[in-house]
């Protein structure tokens, strides 16, 4: 028996297609390694077949051997296969190099449908040798029922592909329509668009709907985002002073951006509300919630500090103060207010606030003004009464890192006072401040009588250290719980460890 000739197309053939399946189950199974087999592949089976004078892109004579014709056109149909395999990884490869993979999944579909499509004409073309203009002809009346059949489908399709090429959005946007429905775009496919709304429930909305949808896009040009916050108040002081005081509220904000700066507007005055809008940015959408209660905290705050009242709700009925209350007007001193209104001291009797107060020195600082330098010990404990503080740090290679703002309410020099360190950043007053110091020896006697406030303490001291926990080398506290915190201040000021008594 004669055997095959390695000349012979048939064997090379066969030849190639053994080394391809091998080399296919040996190599990992990587997008990059398969599309570099696919044209390696393509290749050597195009210089095979060219080499014994077959063109893959004519039909094969009628003269040829039935065994010579069934290996002409299986060899033909896999070179169009393959060739077609190419060109769709290379789209692939292009999309996942341009870092936008899932955001193209559409396009990429379409065209390797195309390509695969043309494929599919061109086997019929030149291996079957069936005209293709007829068969264009005879299935374009299959096409139009199918098409009326899948209207509103194919409707959807398109609309896709348009937004995809148009790009309102992408893959990991927030978005917001004009019906209200809202959410991250989490996946874009042939017929409709996933989004991610803030109850984490997905909402699926089809293309054709989108496409005609008026919306908007919160996280372009950039993830920075705009909130807008409207606040009434008592006509009780001039509109100029109220917006110096909101002013002083977004300057005491920790959450928003400080550029842009932010601004406020004071857009109504009647007889019973001035009404004013603060805008600022945040860094994200997903900071919409804690920067507005942030914001919300430091204008009561801020209004409480200057004497001035929130106006009611518009449109409610304005509820007279009675006799009483403007004939007896509040006789605690400012000191004890702010002691009251401190949850550091809500467990302290109103004769020991009064006793507190009564110690507490009075002290203002003009806007700029360091109080205290970084790395010293603070000799007491500041409450701050009004104004804004902010502690801004300078570590070893000179870079300024700011750390806190404090409002009306806060209170600073604690570590100096209640475990004898030193301050990780200078204090410096931002606008005209006024605090109320405690002296060590004064905040001892309460601790004494409270031992339980050491633990408060603590707690206050860890919540603060580990918002700072970014700095590198942060002093002896770095890490501390608060339990080892208490237990610093118990042995510092000789408490035991115990309730109150």
């Amino acid at each position: 028996m004669e055997l095959p000739s390695l000349a012979d197309p048939i064997t090379q053939f066969v030849a190639l297609m053994v080394i391809a399946l091998v080399t296919r189950f040996v190599t990992p199974n990587r997008r990059a390694v398969k599309f570099g087999l696919n044209v390696a592949f393509f290749v050597a089976l195009s210089a095979l077949l060219i080499f014994n004078g077959i063109e893959p892109y004519s039909a094969a004579p009628s003269s040829e051997e039935i065994y010579r014709r069934l290996f002409l056109g299986l060899a033909k149909t896999i070179w169009w296969l393959v060739g077609a395999m190419m060109l769709v990884s290379s789209v692939r490869l292009f999309l996942i190099f341009e870092q936008r993979p899932r955001e193209g999944r559409l396009v990429q579909d379409l065209l390797a449908g195309i390509i695969y499509v043309g494929a599919g004409l061109s086997i019929v073309a030149y291996v079957f040798s069936v005209p293709v203009g007829t068969l264009i002809a005879t299935s374009g009346v299959f096409a139009v029922i199918l098409g009326l059949a899948l209207q509103s489908t194919l409707a959807d399709v398109f609309s896709g592909v348009a937004l995809n090429l148009g790009r309102p959005y992408a893959v990991g946007d927030w978005i917001v329509l004009e019906s209200g429905v809202q959410g991250k775009v989490v996946e874009t496919n042939w017929r409709a668009t996933h989004l991610l709304n803030g109850t984490n429930d997905l909402v699926v909305i089809p293309n054709s709907a989108l496409a005609k949808a008026q919306l908007v896009n919160l996280s372009s040009p950039d993830e920075s985002h705009g909130i807008t916050i409207k606040v009434r108040v008592e006509p009780t002081h001039p509109p100029a002073v109220i917006e110096d005081i909101m002013r002083t509220v977004l300057i005491s904000s920790n959450c928003i951006l400080r550029s842009p700066a932010p601004s406020v507007a004071i857009t109504g005055l009647d007889g019973q509300a001035i009404e004013v809008e603060l805008s600022c940015r945040i860094l994200s959408l997903s900071q919409t919630l804690s920067a507005k209660n942030e914001v919300y905290d430091l204008i009561y705050r801020h209004m409480q500090a200057a004497g001035v009242p929130l106006a009611v709700p518009e449109g409610a009925a304005v509820r007279p103060q009675s006799d009483n209350a403007i004939a007896q007007p509040d006789q605690h001193s400012t000191a004890w207010r702010l002691l009251n209104a401190i949850p550091l001291f809500s467990t302290l009797t109103p004769d020991e606030r009064e006793v507190l107060a009564a110690s507490m020195v009075r002290r203002t600082y003009k806007k700029g003004t360091v109080i205290i330098e970084q790395g010293m010990k603070s000799p007491s404990l500041m409450l701050l009464r009004s104004g804004v503080i902010v502690i801004d740090r300078y570590d070893e290679a000179g870079r300024h890192i700011e750390l806190n703002r404090l409002a009306p309410g806060d209170f600073f020099g604690e570590r100096g006072v209640l475990v004898d360190a030193e301050e990780p950043g200078t204090i410096r007053a931002l606008t005209f401040v006024v605090v109320y110091e405690i002296a060590q020896q004064h905040l001892a006697g309460i601790l004494k009588d409270r031992p339980a406030m050491a633990e408060e303490l603590g707690v206050t001291l860890a919540r603060r250290l580990d918002s700072e926990k970014h700095l590198a080398g942060n002093g002896m506290l770095a890490g501390r719980q608060p339990d080892t915190l208490a237990g610093r201040i118990r042995h510092l000021f000789q408490l035991q460890h115990g309730d109150d008594v």
